[in-house]
């Protein structure tokens, strides 16, 4: 096989625009609406949404979709998670034959591997665990909501929150866009969802190392690198936030109902719940929500923004600059020159991006500050929002659906499409210098 001809990043791409579109066309046929009628670009934002893991919605989801429109939803949520390919692989696995080179390159960057070794195993602990993971979230909130609900009712809204939590998407059935706030101080919900999107914004081969390390004792950089990056943004966003909010959006709560929503709010940055109305917070916390979600999970997660690997070695490349070193270094590695540039590339696409998004939605609306937490949540594939998307013009959506692609696959494509096929230049030209700064 000449593989010259593969092209990993177009395949990605065309794997979830195709699954948006299949999405779009069973959600506009009339079965899956309560009312049996839905517009096509209703069925296509949901459908992008959905595959993105986002969350954004412009129809209420419980009131809106039927249950086999939700089913649709949890499948296009599911799929877009974990990604077609991977699914693809799997049933391969299982029927006995052996991935060949083409699909080993796409699976190599689809998973953000540096190599082709253990690509099946990967793949195996990949969707096993997801599958016991998104079970045992269904478990717990199954007989936590059993009381209240019924069986029937309890099952479904268990297994659909956790399928949705774990991928990060944020869709939810509790209606009247609210989320999750009707359990603003329920532990069992909040943790368990919680931990759910957490884990799932870590990245597939953090979680293989973990689930190795006792037999391999050790952690990548790359992991080492996650699971502090995440902690670091977890606890000092629950703090700012409390301080913020404790006697403004958390006045009416007592103090442990405080702490847990500071927390839910501050992990919630990949995943799009919430237990308290974002609005109705302060301006500098809305801010401070827009800088978490454009910085997001980690690579190969089910999360999106720039990745916390990519914040801290852009931060390591500013500190090297200010202490005039010529390589950058993290614990004690030096970090290859590529990597520097694709952190740089990722970044200032990201912000261009978000810039293009602002220009073109303030057109259609001229709320500034709506306009730009809805952007940059898109972008983030995170799905918090002040209340924009419903008034979303069509143009408007349309702009979204954009957006909500590039956070799902923009950063991420780019980033690795550089590691494929380099371009190796037989002329090197003189070296010339131009002022910066």
């Amino acid at each position: 096989m000449n593989t010259n001809t593969i092209n990993p990043s177009k395949m990605l791409v065309g794997s979830f625009l195709s699954m948006v579109a299949i999405g779009a066309l069973l959600l506009s046929l009339p079965f899956a609406t309560k009312t049996g009628t839905s517009d096509f670009l209703t069925a296509l934002f949901t459908s992008a949404s959905a595959t993105c893991v986002t969350g954004l919605v412009v129809a209420d989801t419980a009131a809106h979709w039927s249950i086999w429109g939700q089913i649709i939803i949890l499948l296009l949520i599911q799929i877009g998670g974990l990604g077609l390919m991977t699914f693809v692989t799997y049933f391969i696995i299982i029927l006995g034959r052996r991935l060949n080179l083409k699909q080993k390159m796409v699976l190599q960057f689809a998973l953000n591997r540096s190599s082709m070794a253990d690509l099946a195993d990967i793949i195996r602990y990949l969707l096993v665990f997801s599958i016991i993971f998104e079970l045992a979230g269904t478990l717990i909130l199954f007989l936590h909501w059993l009381p209240t609900m019924g069986t029937g009712q309890a099952f479904w809204y268990a297994l659909f929150h956790s399928v949705s939590a774990f991928n990060n998407a944020g869709f939810d059935l509790f209606g009247n866009f609210n989320s999750l706030q009707a359990f603003t101080g329920d532990i069992v919900v909040n943790l368990t969802l919680s931990i759910l999107f957490i884990t799932g914004s870590l990245g597939f081969l953090v979680v293989y190392e973990l689930l190795q390390y006792r037999r391999s004792g050790r952690l990548s950089l790359h992991s080492r690198l996650v699971l502090f990056g995440t902690l670091l943004l977890l606890v000092l966003g629950m703090g700012v936030i409390l301080l913020l909010e404790y006697n403004h959006a958390l006045a009416s709560l007592p103090w442990s109902d405080k702490i847990l929503a500071s927390y839910f709010l501050s992990a919630t940055r990949t995943c799009g719940f919430s237990t308290i109305e974002v609005s109705s917070t302060l301006l500098t916390t809305q801010v401070l929500l827009m800088g978490l979600m454009f910085i997001g999970g980690a690579p190969g997660s089910t999360s999106g923004g720039i990745k916390v690997t990519t914040l801290l070695l852009l931060a390591m490349t500013i500190w090297s600059v200010f202490s005039g070193r010529k390589d950058v270094e993290i614990s004690k590695r030096r970090i290859a020159p590529e990597d520097v540039s694709r952190t740089i590339t990722v970044v200032s696409i990201s912000v261009m991006v978000i810039f293009l998004g602002v220009l073109g939605l303030s057109v259609q609306h001229h709320d500034f500050l709506k306009v730009v937490f809805e952007v940059v949540s898109a972008t983030g594939t995170v799905g918090l929002s002040l209340g924009l998307t419903q008034s979303l013009t069509p143009i408007g959506q349309l702009i979204i659906v954009m957006i909500m692609l590039f956070g799902r696959l923009g950063p991420v494509t780019l980033g690795l499409a550089m590691a494929y096929h380099p371009q190796n230049s037989l002329i090197r030209y003189p070296e010339d210098r131009i002022m910066i700064g």
